[in-house]
Order: C-alpha cells, then sequence, then structure tokens
C-alpha cells in the first residue's frame, strides 16, 4: 500500500466512459478501454455455435471470398416490368424487410401513393390511400426481387432501372434512378411536382441515359467506388465524387448516343446538380456483390440489412431467405431548419446494403464530413470504422481508406461477433419526416438495433439442429 501511495496513481478503466472522464479531471492518469458486454443470448444457443465453429468459420471464409471477387458492372437499363423477377403491374416493391399496410410508417405510405399516382391508378391521393389500403396492390420487399431501393425504396412496374451485373458470377441486381434530395418520393412525398419529376426521368432521362450506358459498352463500378473513397465519399451519405466519376465516364457517350442536344443538356445539369445520384448504383453494386453468398450453409454473415421505417431486418448467408428483425431506430441528425428529432421517423431504407458491403458508416473514415451531422469530428469517423473492423470478416482488397494508411475497408459482418463482442453496425443515413407527403427533414447516423442479430444467431443455432 506504500509503494501504491507514493507513485502517481494510474488506472485502466473499462466500461463506462464517465467513469474516465471522472478520472481524468480529478487530474489521474487513466487509459479508458471500450467493452460492452455481449448481448443477451440464451446459453444454449451459444453453446450451439461454440460446437460448429469450425463448420461455421469454414462457410464465412467462402462467403467472403465471394464477397471479395465480386466484380459489379452498370451494363444497361430497362422497364422494371420486364426486367426485376416477379415485377406486375400490381405489385409495388418497398424497401426492408415484408410488411402489411397496416404496420407501414408516414414515408412508406407516401411513397406507395405516389406510385400509384404516377402509374395512373388513381387521380388523387385519397384515391390511392383507398385502393392500397383496400387490397388492390401487392407489396414485396425489394431484396426479394433482386432489386434495393433508398429510403422508401419503392418501385412500380414503368419505373425505368439500371441493370448491374456481377461478371464474376452473372447475376443481376435493379435500383431505380435518384431523384435528388428534399421533397421526392423515396422519402414519402407525393405532391405533383413529385410526380412531374418521375415522369421527366422516365421520358428524358432514361432513354438518354440508356443510349449511352449501352454505348460505354459497361462501367466498372467496383473501381468507381474505389476512386470515390480516395476523394472522399463512402458511396451511402456522401456521393459527390462517384456521381462526377460517372458523369465524366458517361458524358462522351451521351453526346454521341442522343442527338438533341437539349436534352444531353438537361441530362447533364440534372446529375450535376444532383451529388446523391450515384446511390443509385452503389447500392446496386452491393446488392449484386453480396447475393452469390447467399444460401452459404453454415455461414453467419450478413447478406443483407433493410428497413422499411417500422423494422430493421437482416438475412444471413447461412439462413436462406428468412429475415430476423427488430425496431428501426430514429437517426441522430442535423435537421433542417424547422425540424427536429420528434418529426423524424425511425430509419427507413435499403441503403445500409452499402455497409453490408463494407462501404456507408463502415468506410466512414474515407469521408469524415460526415460525422459533422451530428458534431463529431474527423477523430470519431476514424473511431467508427476502426469499432467495425472488430465484428467484420475481413478487410477489402480493392475498398481502402486514405485516412488510415489504405488500409481495406471492414467488410462481410459477421453476426456471431455482433453478438459476441455487443458491438452494432455503425450506419449513415437520410431522414425522412414521419407524416406521409412531407420528405427529408435531415441526415445523420444511427446504429442497427441488436435484437436482429440475435435472432438471426439462434436461427443459425436451429439449422445445426437439422443437418
Amino acid at each position: 500500500m506504500s509503494l501504491l501511495q507514493a507513485q502517481p496513481l494510474k488506472v485502466i478503466n473499462v466500461g463506462l466512459e464517465s467513469f474516465d472522464a471522472a478520472i481524468r479531471a480529478a487530474g489521474g492518469d487513466s487509459v479508458h478501454v471500450e467493452w460492452r458486454p455481449p448481448a443477451p443470448v440464451d446459453a444454449g444457443v451459444l453453446a450451439v455455435i461454440a460446437r460448429h465453429t469450425e463448420r461455421i468459420e469454414a462457410a464465412n471464409q467462402e462467403a467472403v471470398a465471394r464477397l471479395q471477387k465480386a466484380q459489379p458492372v452498370l451494363i444497361d437499363m430497362g422497364v422494371a416490368r420486364d426486367l426485376i423477377p416477379g415485377m406486375a403491374d400490381d405489385l409495388l416493391l418497398h424497401a426492408g424487410p415484408p410488411i402489411t399496410w397496416d404496420r407501414m410508417c408516414g414515408p412508406m405510405r407516401g411513397a406507395m401513393i405516389g406510385a400509384v399516382l404516377y402509374e395512373g391508378g388513381a387521380d388523387t391521393p385519397e384515391a390511392a390511400e383507398a385502393l392500397l389500403a383496400g387490397g388492390r396492390y401487392r407489396f414485396a420487399p425489394c431484396h426479394e426481387h433482386q432489386a434495393v431501393g433508398p429510403m422508401a425504396g419503392v418501385v412500380s412496374a414503368s419505373m425505368p432501372v439500371f441493370v448491374v451485373e456481377n461478371k464474376t458470377y452473372g447475376n443481376r441486381a435493379f435500383c431505380t434512378q435518384n431523384e435528388g434530395l428534399g421533397k421526392v418520393l423515396r422519402y414519402g412525398a407525393y405532391a405533383p411536382e413529385v410526380v412531374t419529376r418521375l415522369k421527366w426521368m422516365a421520358d428524358t432521362l432514361y432513354p438518354a441515359l440508356q443510349a449511352a450506358i449501352r454505348a460505354t459498352g459497361g462501367i466498372d463500378l467496383k473501381n468507381m467506388i474505389a476512386q470515390a473513397l480516395h476523394m472522399g465519399d463512402e458511396v451511402h451519405n456522401r456521393n459527390r465524387a462517384g456521381t462526377s466519376l460517372f458523369l465524366r465516364a458517361v458524358t462522351p457517350a451521351l453526346v454521341r448516343s442522343v442527338p438533341d442536344r437539349d436534352t444531353v443538356a438537361e441530362v447533364i445539369e440534372f446529375i450535376n446538380g444532383n451529388d446523391h445520384f450515384f446511390l443509385n448504383l452503389s447500392m446496386p453494386a452491393c446488392k449484386a456483390s453480396l447475393d452469390p453468398v447467399r444460401d452459404i450453409t453454415d455461414s453467419s454473415m450478413v447478406v443483407a440489412m433493410a428497413r422499411n421505417g417500422t423494422d430493421f431486418g437482416i438475412q444471413l448467408a447461412g439462413t436462406g431467405s428468412a429475415w430476423f428483425t427488430g425496431a428501426s431506430l430514429v437517426p441522430d441528425a442535423l435537421f433542417f431548419a424547422g425540424y427536429t428529432k420528434d418529426d423524424a421517423n425511425p430509419d427507413i431504407g435499403d441503403s445500409t446494403i452499402t455497409e453490408t458491403g463494407g462501404l456507408g458508416g463502415f468506410a466512414i473514415a474515407a469521408a469524415p464530413a460526415i460525422v459533422q451531422f451530428v458534431g463529431g469530428s474527423a477523430r470519431d469517423a476514424l473511431h467508427y470504422t476502426l469499432e467495425m473492423y472488430e465484428i467484420a470478416l475481413d478487410e477489402n482488397g480493392v475498398f481502402q481508406i486514405p485516412a488510415l494508411d489504405f488500409r481495406g475497408t471492414p467488410t462481410g459482418i459477421n453476426a456471431v461477433r455482433v453478438v459476441e463482442r455487443g458491438i452494432v453496425p455503425f450506419l449513415d443515413t437520410g431522414v425522412a419526416h414521419k407524416k406521409a407527403g412531407v420528405g427529408q427533414v435531415g441526415a445523420g447516423v444511427v446504429t442497427a438495433p441488436m435484437d436482429p442479430f440475435v435472432r438471426a444467431v439462434e436461427g443459425l443455432a436451429a439449422t445445426f439442429s437439422t443437418n
């Protein structure tokens, strides 16, 4: 005791960071060790997982190898009903896990109303809502039809979609064109100007881009994403570099393929004025990269994370098409003037496919400006990415972060590690107003809830009793 009293006090603080702050405030020398208790999973479930560790690890090696080998290429555009498997005139696709009309949040309902108006199924929002509530339309997740959609993610039959092909495995993924920010369909707005913009995108933007993309012979999205990371994007909530690179790649073909100069100018001006245009390319690029990983028996790797504004759902490679869900959380955000967190809908959208593929919040160290949304710093951005390595299976061989000495992004979420280490995926996101028709009210960050991962690990453990 006398030796301890004769030396300066040095403390290793484990757990609550507030204890560390108190020690430092009192003049103590303290090192804080971040630690969280594991998620509350039944001991029997963890025992099953432990008994099959070798099988899980072998399956995960195969899963992450397939993801690393993916080569997503933008090859074409077309109309949803002609390209998306199972698409029909009475089917409306949406973001997130399955949901019924009675449980849909405000922005999801608003986007559904807007889609019906766009398709000419009704003349007024009230009439559209009556049809939707009355069973005239069927609803299904984008993910169950090889597609993804940001925010509400609503896709209707006549909407144009991008076609992204994974050249390594031959599978395809689809996504609509990005409308821009603010009062747009994907945020639940359905005013006349929203529908008018969608019509222009179908009648003018789509044919021009389709011709240009075909003329390029295909655009390598994986290489483009890698470049965007070096230029300050994380290709989820910041896409300025990706959009610029895409415009640079497509403009010569656009000029040569579209004879009307005014149309070319309109298309270039629209894309140039919409920094988020590339989001609707990075998403299907990640979807196409992850889909070949599905149905790898025994794997605990996450192949989809998605939110419908009510539920947050995930799917694992080793549990087939099953969804594991929990309540979606409200983001911490920088809100537009006049709005607060009380106006925000819980997190929504398929755009977390970017984090699932090792981008977005997992690569936020490449785009530190995003954490300024919630008063954070560049140091915080580094911290978030470094923490994600704790739950990742690998480091990406192509997607690199300059601020981490070009270390590969954390890639391949291991649901078992999420549960064992008590660390959930970090996400950045846009924020929709909770009422239908309003639109976007901010942007910020959020974490995934733990419940879906607990349920997924329980689901994975259950498979070992049957194989």
